[in-house]
């Protein structure tokens, strides 16, 4: 598969992960997070994948609200490992964030992702 073709299957399974139907649903979330997918959440907390879906479709969950995603970036790590960069606004917070991607075919799953918060978006 082309460096392009990952890049599209990438940054499209990141941003269906912002949308409020999948954080929503566990089967959704099941199939983008790979079974031994970890996350460093910004409070410096490990979440495991059972620990994560569990959260976002508990009754506590919150949405993401006008999520903006800009300057993103794919980096072919190994032939089966895509590394994605970018800034997210949302909330009126601002973070960089990056995830790794194992592509299997043409299925993406997420293995890791962390995001470090850049206090509020200014202009």
């Amino acid at each position: 598969m082309e460096d392009e073709s990952i890049a599209v299957l990438v940054t499209g399974a990141e941003r269906r992960l912002l949308e409020p139907e999948t954080r929503r649903d566990p089967a959704a979330l099941e199939d983008l997070l790979h079974e031994s997918f970890r996350e460093i959440g910004r409070s410096g907390r490990l979440w495991t994948r059972d620990e994560l879906i569990d959260v976002m479709t508990g009754p506590d969950a919150v949405d993401v609200q006008s999520a903006v995603v800009t300057g993103e970036h794919v980096e072919l790590v190994a032939s089966d490992l895509a590394l994605l960069t970018y800034t997210l606004d949302a909330d009126g917070m601002r973070s960089r964030r990056s995830s790794l991607w194992r592509i299997a075919g043409d299925r993406p799953r997420m293995l890791f992702h962390q995001g470090t918060p850049l206090g509020p978006h200014v202009g």
